[in-house]
């Protein structure tokens, strides 16, 4: 019996993890939008 339980919930769990709910759906946007460059190096002398 307790084998059972297991298995049931192992299988719940690995539904929920997969996506079971329906197509992910991307994150709102909050506006906030962030630009510019970045550089990266070593500087210096040996």
């Amino acid at each position: 019996m307790m084998i059972r339980l297991s298995l049931s919930l192992i299988l719940a769990a690995t539904l929920a993890a997969c996506g079971a709910d329906g197509e992910p759906t991307p994150p709102a946007q909050t506006g906030v939008t962030v630009t510019g460059q970045v550089q990266v190096g070593v500087g210096g002398s040996l």
